[in-house]
């Protein structure tokens, strides 16, 4: 025989798999931050050696906008500007354990 719900059990009920809901979302978002600050210091790395050892100019960065565009029409973020920011972020912070860490606890991209 099956127990009558009371509305106050419901709205506790309720109440509970709403905050597993909030709880689970922003761990999606800090988890997808955190991959995006990797990539991006990542990318800045990459560029910023490159041009150390190659002596590559400020036209690989125009270049790459393009190409990553082309590549992955479906982001966003590889302006020319963002890549020099990239570069800028990975100038900055050498560490990427450190990185990492901020990373881990930004909710929102902050850099």
């Amino acid at each position: 025989m099956a127990k009558e719900l009371s509305n106050s059990d419901y709205i506790e009920f309720l109440e509970i798999l709403k905050s597993s809901v909030s709880d689970s979302r922003l761990k999606a978002v800090r988890s997808i931050n955190r991959e995006l600050i990797l990539l991006y210091h990542k990318i800045g790395s990459e560029i910023l050696n490159r041009q150390n050892t190659f002596g590559w100019g400020s036209k690989v960065i125009e270049r790459l906008s393009k190409d990553l565009t082309s590549s992955f029409p479906d982001m966003r973020g590889f302006s020319p500007r963002n890549l020099k920011y990239m570069r800028l972020f990975a100038e900055h912070y050498h560490d990427v354990v450190f990185v990492q860490q901020v990373a881990a606890q930004l909710p929102w991209f902050h850099i």
